[in-house]
């Protein structure tokens, strides 16, 4: 069984090869595997996102499975947002930085007790001749007034995880895989593949 994983960021691939290798004889980035697609992700939430790109690249691979994830952070007080448009909450081409700052300003007003929020990953693996498998990791955070650390990216050094005393940005890698959002969504899919199994 062939996976390809819908993407090329290095750390995503090490850490869905570390979770899912016992179910899959091969797994290859995009570039691995050759393929150069540009899938638009115009979903109004992650699992549409992750759903679409995952079966429009398996639709172009020669492979058994294709895996994507769609993941951004939530706030309770911006009613979800940013949302599916983590990525881009400051405008096309902006970056992590602007991305903060605009958030930071949304959020300058709200008391310290009404600053929940959650990192969210939808994570679909799209398989050939069966139903496409999506599931949902969470992890709950509170969101800081200014950065710390300098790990991470995104919105890591605002997420301040609440167990470890630290911002997402303040954790070393492996800490940070151990309870991040993909991390969960990927041990569902796993949970769910087992299932399948037995």
């Amino acid at each position: 069984m062939k996976l390809v994983i819908a993407s090329n960021n290095a750390h995503k691939v090490a850490e869905i090869k570390a979770i899912l290798a016992p179910y899959f004889d091969e797994i290859l980035s995009l570039r691995d595997a050759g393929i150069t697609i540009d899938v638009v992700e115009d979903g109004d939430t992650f699992e549409a996102n992750a759903r679409k790109k995952a079966e429009e690249v398996l639709a172009v691979a020669a492979a058994d499975a294709v895996l994507s994830d769609d993941s951004g952070l939530m706030v309770d007080a911006l009613g979800g947002a940013p949302g599916v448009y983590s990525a881009r909450y400051a405008g096309e081409g902006h970056d992590d930085a602007a991305n903060n700052a605009k958030l930071l300003e949304a959020m300058q007003n709200v008391p310290d007790d009404a600053r929940t929020c959650r990192f969210v990953s939808a994570i679909a693996l799209a398989r050939r001749g069966r139903e496409t498998l999506v599931r949902l990791g969470k992890v709950e955070g509170m969101l800081l007034r200014a950065p710390r650390g300098t790990s991470g990216f995104g919105y890591d050094p605002l997420f301040y995880y609440v167990p470890a005393g630290k911002t997402f940005a303040e954790l070393d890698a492996s800490e940070k895989n151990l309870v991040s959002h993909r991390k969960r969504g990927l041990e569902a899919v796993r949970a769910a593949l087992e299932e399948e199994r037995a």
